[in-house]
């Protein structure tokens, strides 16, 4: 027979035929043994046929030395077997009967290349009791896999829910740490805080500050919407932390660790004035489970941070409290640095208004100035304004803006001042040569790095006429208004700004004006204009309204209510410089 049609008579007859070599391995099977092993052919090749399937009835793995197939094949002998099991691919024993013959070929030496085995599926008794005792074995081994499959979906599903818990934990610690970066404002900080950690991680949450050495403040206390902690209010100063053993807070507050509570009431009584108001507030709050943290690290404390849940079915863990701990180190980081902010602020902001000068007395003119720091949380800027007589008996009238923020702005604009007072004192010529010495000695001699300015000389006599001689960099225009209603930007005499380098022997122009008498004249740094979204020209058009409105106030009245107008939102300092020239003398004056 041709071995063509040898191969398609095996695929096709209806019995299991499987081909082992020599050590047992499975090297063919037809399509009737791969339907009884419940297995693909290319699963089965190179397995074990007898480790892979062969029972005995009980559907014990049947040891190699007794097995009556691995005997023949080693001894070249035909071999068969009628009370056996197949272990298929989906946990059923079949009982199976097999025949197995040893394949020949023409090596001398005797040795079989390995077996031919045939399998067939039988038909046992169903009612007999070794039947029954197996089909009862078989439902036991099916529960007992059917139960350690539910263990291993309750595993996983535990496994993710902890997963789960850790990401929403880590997510709450990226949301609070971006939260607080947005802000150097210690009460805003907390705020923020507070509604992230209320009810995200806890029912309570109260934060307690440190101020000075001995004394403590409650500076924030958050719970469910719209439900008090008993009758009191329980934010304010607190009795001071003392040396308390057993207090959890008063333990952090030292600089002690972390501390989990398991229950609200402490195991001994409250041993300070402290720990007996915080016991009362957790009492009042109907505490669990409790957690308290510092702000800060160990070494350096600067308050605590207690959260609290009301749910005895669902206590903080120590997942809970390594999350908290983490956020009070963060927590305490922001307020420390916003301390040193508000420090560093109040110190620039002092000495920016220190350095600038009391305006001078010049006949008849009218002077008035403001400056107003950016709001708490921004930085102080580099503002300022003079006024003082030239040689020469001329009025000049300066405003400017210092690049930069706090006390490298404020030491920046002293500098410009004092060179430009000193370059300007005796210069007769044009406003626009004094400011092009000044951005030649900029660099030189101060330490700022770019600034905006207008410098401008009031020339005339006591009693008028009056021309303004004028010259800016880069800063926004003076605003003139005049007796009649009208209202005028002055718009000329515009160069670039300092610290710019012109090249090419270019110079900044100069400009002039007629000041009619009784006039008011504006100048101002660009905090009167810019609000957050607002754009230049929007900002203008609301100065020149509301000076309008204001011009027939005193002088004192209009610059206070000029500030007082600008829009909410605004993070920039301002400075304001006024000047009034007076109305002519009537006969009866003279």
């Amino acid at each position: 027979m041709e071995p063509g049609l040898w191969q398609q008579v095996v695929e096709q007859v209806g019995t299991a035929v499987a081909v082992i070599d020599p050590a047992g391995r499975i090297v063919a099977v037809n399509p009737a043994a791969e339907r009884l092993l419940g297995r693909p052919a290319a699963m089965v090749y190179g397995r074990d046929l007898h480790d892979l399937c062969h029972r005995d009835p009980g559907g014990a793995l049947v040891p190699r030395e007794r097995c009556p197939l691995l005997r023949a094949l080693a001894e070249g002998r035909p071999a068969r077997g009628d009370d056996d099991r197949c272990l298929r691919a989906d946990g059923r024993l079949i009982p199976i009967s097999w025949s197995a013959t040893p394949l020949t070929d023409d090596d001398v030496s005797g040795a079989s290349p390995g077996m031919v085995v045939l399998i067939v599926e039988t038909v046992a008794d169903r009612g007999a009791p070794r039947e029954r005792a197996e089909r009862a074995e078989h439902a036991e081994r099916a529960e007992l896999w059917e139960q350690a499959e539910r263990g291993e979906q309750e595993e996983r599903a535990a496994r993710t829910s902890a997963l789960e818990s850790l990401t929403e934990r880590l997510t709450l610690v990226a949301e609070i740490t971006d939260v607080l970066g947005q802000t150097l404002e210690v009460d805003e900080a907390l705020a923020r805080l507070s509604r992230l950690l209320v009810p995200r991680l806890a029912d309570w949450a109260a934060v307690d500050l440190r101020v000075g050495s001995r004394q403590v403040h409650r500076v924030a206390v958050t719970g469910p919407e719209g439900r008090a902690a008993g009758q009191e209010d329980w934010r304010g100063q607190l009795p001071p932390a003392g040396e308390a053993v057993h207090s959890p807070l008063v333990q952090v507050l030292n600089g002690g660790a972390p501390v989990l509570q398991d229950r609200a009431a402490p195991d001994a009584p409250s041993d300070s004035p402290l720990a007996t108001v915080h016991d009362a507030f957790l009492r009042a709050t109907g505490a669990a489970s409790v957690i308290t943290v510092p702000l800060g690290s160990r070494r350096q404390v600067t308050g605590a941070l207690t959260l609290v849940r009301t749910d005895a079915a669902r206590p903080f863990d120590t997942g809970d409290l390594d999350v908290v701990s983490d956020i009070g180190r963060r927590v305490g980081l922001v307020i420390d640095n916003a301390r040193r902010f508000g420090r560093q602020r109040a110190v620039a902001e002092a000495m920016q208004r220190n350095l600038l000068p009391p305006l001078p007395e010049h006949g008849r003119i009218q002077l008035a100035a403001r400056y107003q720091p950016a709001p708490a949380g921004s930085q102080v800027g580099g503002d300022w304004y003079d006024a003082f007589t030239l040689r020469d008996g001329t009025l000049a009238l300066v405003i400017g803006d210092v690049v930069g923020h706090d006390l490298t702005a404020a030491a920046g604009m002293a500098q410009l001042q004092g060179v430009l007072r000193s370059l300007a004192w005796d210069h007769t010529g044009p406003t626009g040569a004094v400011v092009d010495r000044l951005d030649d000695a900029l660099h030189a001699i101060t330490t700022v790095s770019m600034a905006t300015l207008v410098l401008a000389r009031v020339e005339g006599p006591e009693t008028g006429p009056w021309t303004l001689r004028w010259t800016s960099a880069g800063h926004p225009p003076p605003l003139l208004l005049t007796p009649d209603g009208n209202a005028q930007y002055l718009e000329a005499g515009q160069g670039l700004i300092l610290g710019t380098d012109l090249g090419g022997g270019s110079h900044r122009p100069s400009a002039d004006h007629a000041l009619p008498p009784g006039s008011t004249l504006l100048l101002y740094t660009d905090g009167l204009i810019e609000s957050p979204g607002s754009d230049l020209d929007t900002g203008l058009g609301r100065l020149r309204r509301h000076a309008l409105t204001l011009a027939h106030e005193r002088l004192d009245t209009l610059c206070d209510q000029l500030a007082a107008r600008m829009p909410p939102g605004s993070t920039d300092d301002i400075a304001l410089l006024a000047l009034r020239l007076p109305l002519p003398l009537t006969g009866a004056e003279m």
